[in-house]
């Protein structure tokens, strides 16, 4: 199994159809707003796997009562909500899809395969169970229930081993020693500017406007871009940096995400002044 997955890894004939949905799922979200609702920027976690709940919980309900008498309209009522939840979840999906690094993509296109075969199936499934051949419409639900699990232990690789959709600064945190850190004079640091230090070769990102300074771990959450290299922008009057990679943008003052692709925040880290030098260290 770990050589089939390193092999669709490296998959580099899926890119020719990656980058064709790629650039469709673009096209078909034209605005910021609609990739960030999708995102989960609204929420600070990623909405995929809070969707996918309802339906895997729903189809898999549904298996089970299938194997029992006298279930038939309890098992046909959870195969249509899981069938109907999963569109949601698929839009999610596909739109974090399109932010992915190529190697995650060419994972993600076969779980976004397997995926759809598992709803056609149910939604097959439903339409014969509503015209009474229920015994056709539980092969199809098993079926489907099948084809839906090889999706999401795709989707399991996809997270925990090729780290798509979690938070790639934090484990920076790991590598910084307890206690604070003096890091620059603060007379040195300039204001209303991006400065980059490094705490036990961690990259931090310090903002100085007067007397106040934030510092947040450099690494962007999403795909561990420089932020260091972003550029400052207002939105809704606070100072964010931009991520130079994929665009996602955070406030420079506490850290929440407010444009995606990021859906979590950036972390921050508690800064002092002694003595006129900035000390930072780990929340």
């Amino acid at each position: 199994m770990r050589a089939v997955l390193n092999k669709l890894e490296q998959a580099s004939q899926l890119d020719r159809v990656g980058d064709r949905i790629q650039r469709g799922i673009w096209s078909a979200l034209p605005r910021r707003w609609m990739r960030d609702l999708l995102h989960g920027v609204w929420l600070g976690h990623p909405l995929h796997p809070v969707l996918v709940q309802l339906p895997v919980g729903a189809w898999t309900a549904s298996a089970i009562l299938d194997m029992l008498p006298g279930q038939r309209r309890a098992s046909t009522a959870l195969v249509a909500v899981g069938t109907f939840g999963a569109v949601p979840a698929v839009l999610a999906g596909w739109n974090d899809w399109a932010s992915l690094s190529q190697s995650q993509r060419r994972v993600g296109l076969v779980h976004a395969v397997a995926n759809g075969i598992g709803l056609a199936l149910y939604g097959a499934s439903l339409g014969t169970r509503l015209s009474g051949r229920h015994g056709i419409g539980r092969i199809l639900g098993w079926a489907g229930l099948s084809a839906a699990s090889g999706g999401a232990f795709l989707g399991g690789h996809l997270a925990y081993k090729m780290g798509a959709g979690v938070n790639q600064a934090v484990p920076e945190m790991h590598r910084i020693d307890e206690g604070w850190h003096a890091v620059a004079d603060l007379g040195a640091l300039p204001e209303a500017s991006l400065v980059t230090r490094k705490i036990n070769d961690v990259g931090v990102l310090i903002y100085r406007d007067g007397e106040n300074v934030t510092a947040m771990l450099e690494h962007c959450a999403h795909q561990g871009g420089p932020l260091g290299a972003g550029d400052l922008t207002k939105v809704d009057g606070h100072v964010c940096v931009v991520c130079p990679w994929h665009g996602s943008t955070f406030r420079l003052d506490n850290g929440e995400v407010v444009h995606g692709p990021s859906a979590t925040d950036q972390q921050t880290l508690p800064t002092r002044t002694m003595g006129g030098v900035l000390e930072i260290r780990l929340p």
